[in-house]
């Protein structure tokens, strides 16, 4: 399960938005809210883009991305 709340806080903390992200990632960002919405949706790419544009650790990417 995806921690939305947490990415999107990251987003807020950087200063970054869902543009920004699904420019990272090369898609539109109606298909990043897709994403967010159906996070099965989520590839390993999305989350090693994602993970390097936010800059996360290993432990907030542990958090985010795979929280049980």
């Amino acid at each position: 399960m995806v921690e939305t709340r947490k990415l999107k806080g990251k987003l807020v903390e950087l200063g970054l938005t869902i543009a920004d992200l699904a420019k990272a990632l090369g898609v539109s960002t109606g298909t990043v809210y897709r994403k967010l919405q159906d996070p099965d949706r989520i590839t390993v790419r999305d989350v090693r883009a994602i993970s390097q544009t936010l800059e996360l650790s290993a432990d907030e990417m542990q958090a985010i991305f795979f929280a049980s």
